[in-house]
């Protein structure tokens, strides 16, 4: 069985220019985790320009990150698009530089040995004027980044940016950035998660896909430390495919954590099959934090 990857968001290194086109919030919010969570590991400093700064504190808060001491250290800001790289409604090339270029002299001046910028561009699908440049932008963030200790993370959603759009920033980019996929076709995705580190399924499961949940499953529990097995966005498992994901779960040693994230809808197939009972496993709804 082949498994899906470009480069891996634990694979990112100083000065990279990386373009990660996610197909939805749950991709984004856990790829970015695991860039922030990275970073800060580093000594680096870390900036995410997003939509909704409390929303996105929140969720990296949820995913394990420190937020309340990195954001009161000044390790870490999450602010909104406007206040970076726009003025009003208006996106120019030289304000979004001006804005990078103070934030990696503030880097600098503050002593960190780098910096990781991630950048939402959700913004250029709003009526901004000016948006037409943004392929200007990215060029610019290339030579920018050339002989730096700073590297970029830009997303877009690939289905709200249109394809012309996509391709004409792809070239300056030097890395596409994915999640490893299992399985991806219009009823299933399975895909590793990084932060928490498990693996994320979402839509509808039976055996069909029963190979691909053991692999995934199989590669998720080489890793240390605990194991989420998000299923929030999954709407229907099969027994055997539940079965399967706790017997792998029992025969971890019951001090090393299994979280089972999952949607009310599946909620009482573990239940009937007895996850509650096993020690080490946590079964989560989804809307509990």
């Amino acid at each position: 069985m082949t498994v899906s990857a470009e480069v891996q968001i634990t694979d990112l290194a100083i000065n990279d220019h990386a373009c990660l086109t996610f197909g939805e919030p749950e991709e984004l919010l856990d790829l970015t985790a695991a860039f922030v969570r990275d970073g800060l590991a580093g000594g680096l400093r870390v900036v995410w320009l997003c939509e909704e700064p409390q929303g996105a504190l929140a969720e990296l808060n949820r995913r394990g990150i420190a937020v309340q001491s990195a954001t009161a250290s000044g390790r870490m800001d999450v602010v909104a698009s406007q206040e970076g790289l726009l003025s009003g409604q208006v996106f120019t090339v030289d304000h979004a530089m001006g804005w990078l270029s103070s934030q990696m002299e503030l880097t600098a001046h503050e002593g960190y040995s780098g910096l990781r910028v991630a950048l939402d561009m959700g913004w250029a699908l709003r009526p901004v004027h000016g948006v037409e440049q943004l392929p200007a932008f990215e060029e610019q963030i290339a030579t920018i980044l050339s002989d730096s200790s700073v590297s970029v993370l830009c997303q877009y959603d690939r289905e709200r940016f249109d394809p012309v759009t996509l391709a004409s920033v792809s070239p300056f980019h030097t890395r596409a950035v994915a999640a490893a996929t299992y399985h991806d076709d219009p009823l299933l995705r399975i895909c590793r998660q990084y932060a928490p580190p498990g693996i994320r399924v979402a839509g509808q499961i039976d055996r069909a896909a029963e190979d691909a949940l053991a692999l995934a499953l199989s590669e998720a529990i080489r890793t240390e430390g605990p194991v989420t097995i998000n299923m929030a966005e999954l709407s229907f498992i099969d027994l055997s495919c539940t079965r399967t994901i706790i017997d792998v779960a029992r025969s971890l040693a019951p001090a090393r954590r299994v979280v089972l994230r999952c949607s009310p809808a599946i909620v009482p197939r573990f239940v009937l099959l007895g996850a509650q009972g096993i020690p080490g496993i946590s079964l989560v709804t989804a809307h509990e934090r």
